[in-house]
């Protein structure tokens, strides 16, 4: 398991098995998990100073991994 907070498994608890039918079925949604993935490295790379970036930058990726999170969301209601 990750040290990094907010992947996935911890946002969709219990939607492994969805998460993964739909990314093997689904290019487009394949790409959103990547997607998902870079951004919230990044934020958890500001967050820790790994990478700092000044405010504004976080919290533009914050409400981009919000965006992303929300449309994986909506893909997995719709199936």
């Amino acid at each position: 398991m990750s040290n990094t907070p907010h992947t996935l498994a911890d946002e969709f608890p219990g939607l492994g098995d969805a998460i993964h039918k739909l990314k093997i079925a689904n290019p487009d949604f394949a790409q959103l998990l990547v997607r998902y993935d870079e951004v919230n490295d990044q934020v958890h790379l500001a967050e820790t100073n790994i990478t700092p970036v000044d405010q504004l930058t976080e919290t533009e990726l914050r409400k981009e991994r919000l965006r992303i999170k929300d449309a994986i969301s909506q893909a997995l209601s719709g199936q």
